[in-house]
């Protein structure tokens, strides 16, 4: 082998033991290292914004104590997951060092503009705290970098599901529940017509208008209340109105009566973009968005879909035919 030859596969042997040496995740030592965030108190933290690799965001800020949606007029968030995912990042740890080259900030993904996911934490001094989740070099192992410094670490107790940038994942998505078995009455009134049922004391529903060789249909009476009674959303709005959302000529209108009162319930218009509806119930301020088959029923439904149709006659003569 020429000397030449010799120097470059000397120098290629060099490089990949380089690689090895500063990409190879290290095993935790006989401690497992300290806290990346030391001083991080859950209840000191007033606001927290994901985002993620394509560039969704969500932000979420602590107001008197409740965790809220402040894009959508401070909607109730679930407090539990956020208290949830703070504890995760209070876990980090230095045990598992990675590399100590911010040149490896982009291939793991840790970078300010090459990252899984970006987490910024704001606290009640003013202080932030940003971290950077990247890639995963095995099942339920992921690197992370606190901004500012240049070390990378591995971990296994933060994944990128934990700090989704998905509305649903911090909010309880059950916008109404209602006691089926407490309405005793409702109203459907959509593009097809109004339409009145009647629970009766044994618990059978009845439709005003009915005749007497008609036969109301049950399941769709069911999927009628069932909708109405139990609205999931997509994702919340907001308080104010918008001529936008439609509620001056709404889709339909639900109106449930049971012991405690009267429930409304309206469905406003339709997004060509992913096709929700705008939903405003009476028992809150809120609007949202919930997805077409949540509400298909309400805005569908005409009286032929309430009346069970008559079983096809056989024609005469059909039995036996051979």
């Amino acid at each position: 082998m020429k000397r030449h030859d010799q120097i470059l596969l000397g120098a290629l042997i060099v490089q990949v033991i380089l690689i090895i040496f500063v990409f190879w995740p290290q095993k935790p030592g006989s401690a497992a290292g300290e806290p990346v965030f030391p001083d991080l108190d859950a209840n000191d933290v007033v606001a927290v914004s994901i985002t993620d690799d394509v560039g969704s965001r969500i932000f979420l800020r602590q107001e008197t104590g409740q965790w809220v949606l402040p894009g959508a007029d401070d909607y109730p968030a679930a407090g539990d997951k956020v208290v949830a995912l703070l504890e995760k990042l209070a876990q980090l740890s230095t045990g598992r060092l990675v590399t100590r080259t911010d040149a490896s900030h982009k291939p793991l993904q840790v970078s300010p503009d090459q990252f899984m996911r970006r987490i910024q934490l704001e606290l009640a001094d003013g202080s932030v705290r940003i971290l950077y989740l990247g890639s995963s070099p095995s099942y339920g192992a992921m690197h992370f970098r606190v901004e500012g410094r240049n070390e990378t670490y591995l971990t296994d107790e933060i994944t990128v599901w934990d700090a989704s940038t998905t509305v649903t994942s911090w909010v309880d998505v059950v916008y109404q529940q209602l006691a089926q078995d407490e309405i005793t009455a409702m109203v459907l009134e959509n593009a097809q017509g109004r339409f009145a049922f009647t629970r009766d004391e044994a618990g059978d529903w009845t439709m005003d208008g009915l005749a007497a060789d008609e036969v109301l249909n049950d399941t769709q009476v069911a999927t009628l209340l069932r909708q109405a009674t139990t609205v999931s959303l997509v994702r919340p709005l907001g308080r104010e109105p918008e001529p936008a959302y439609g509620m001056d000529g709404p889709n339909a209108v639900v109106t449930l009566e049971r012991a405690g009162g009267t429930v409304t319930l309206s469905v406003g218009a339709k997004s060509p973009e992913d096709n929700t509806y705008v939903v405003r119930s009476s028992e809150s301020p809120y609007y949202v968005r919930v997805a077409e088959y949540g509400v298909s029923a309400l805005v569908e439904n005409g009286r032929e879909d309430f009346i069970q149709l008559p079983p096809t006659p056989t024609p005469e003569g059909a039995e036996g035919d051979s």
